[in-house]
């Protein structure tokens, strides 16, 4: 089988059919433009350069478009990126398509709705549950589709709902541990948190920021939700407060994005396990990349560490 883009080292020579993700201009010293590509495929993405183009160059080779590309992959300023030897347009008579390039989740959709169906099940506060199983069903469709974010973690077909049932799992382990914790909130705050992302974002193919993105961000329009379909369904009482407080506060942090910090134990834990699953998301999928015995490359989100990946097993 032919490896794809991520499965690709340094010094590597790579041919073969990509996806445009985005497509930049920009000016070089010598004052000719060029064309800054970020390609990928279902296995990964790379930058790479399209030296003293053309009006023509610039106007065919934008987002969404499909390529046949030839190049070496070197490394700039601690990141692959690939220089480029040849470039075109892919044609009909090549015989592919555009989900042939997209990333997916690792688990199959209709086994993240049956685990996200079963704890919506299991919740026994009858506030909780009717207003997550309504959130759930009115967008259940994007959810299943959408990724959790436009780069890092979880940036793939499926991703939102892959994130939140990694986090439910990683929820259950906690809640054997520390019995005291309000399964109902912390489930629920797990499912809603990032559902605002459906309106944030533009959609799986060259993800970007909507309008309402721009200006709210997931968090507000999720909170302003939660309350509209409380009063549509006429549900009174704290824990409506409270899931607002879930959502509002799961970044931790005024400067992470979130207005208020978490100040309900379930939020500090919500909080918590959204960094990990996060971050082992980011750390497993870059180590996935190298060898034993080598480092990563610089992962912005994790304060741009490159990580080890040790010779010996467990």
């Amino acid at each position: 089988m032919k490896k794809g883009i991520g499965q690709h080292q340094v010094g590597d020579s790579f041919e073969g059919f990509v996806l445009i993700k985005d497509s930049m201009k920009g000016t070089a010293s010598n004052g000719k433009p060029f064309l800054t590509l970020v390609l990928r495929d279902a296995t990964g993405e790379i930058e790479a350069k399209l030296w003293d183009i053309t009006q023509e160059d610039e106007s065919i080779f934008i987002q969404e478009q499909i390529i046949r590309i030839a190049g070496e992959l070197n490394q700039f300023r601690g990141k692959p990126q690939m220089r480029i030897q040849s470039i075109r347009l892919a044609q009909p008579t090549d015989g592919v398509q555009l989900a042939d390039f997209l990333e997916k989740a690792p688990v199959e959709r209709e086994e993240l709705m049956a685990k996200l169906t079963e704890v919506i099940f299991e919740m026994q506060n009858p506030h909780i549950q009717r207003i997550v199983r309504a959130i759930i069903k009115k967008y259940q469709e994007p959810l299943l589709l959408y990724p959790a974010a436009t780069r890092n973690h979880h940036e793939y077909v499926s991703g939102l709902a892959h994130h939140i049932v990694s986090m439910i799992k990683i929820a259950r382990e906690l809640c054997e541990l520390y019995p005291q914790v309000n399964k109902d909130l912390l489930y629920a705050g797990i499912i809603l948190h990032d559902i605002g992302k459906i309106k944030e974002l533009s959609g799986v193919v060259s993800t970007s920021y909507t309008l309402q993105g721009k200006l709210l961000g997931h968090i507000p329009i999720m909170v302003e939700e939660i309350g509209h379909m409380a009063k549509e369904m006429e549900i009174e009482g704290e824990e409506v407060l409270i899931l607002q407080h879930l959502v509002l506060s799961h970044h931790g942090k005024a400067e992470w994005g979130s207005p208020t910090p978490p100040l309900v134990r379930e939020a500090e834990l919500l909080h918590l396990i959204d960094l990990i699953d996060a971050k082992m998301n980011m750390l497993n999928r870059a180590l996935d990349k190298v060898k034993p015995g080598e480092f990563t490359e610089r992962i912005f989100a994790m304060d741009n560490r490159s990580f080890y990946k040790p010779t010996f097993e467990s």
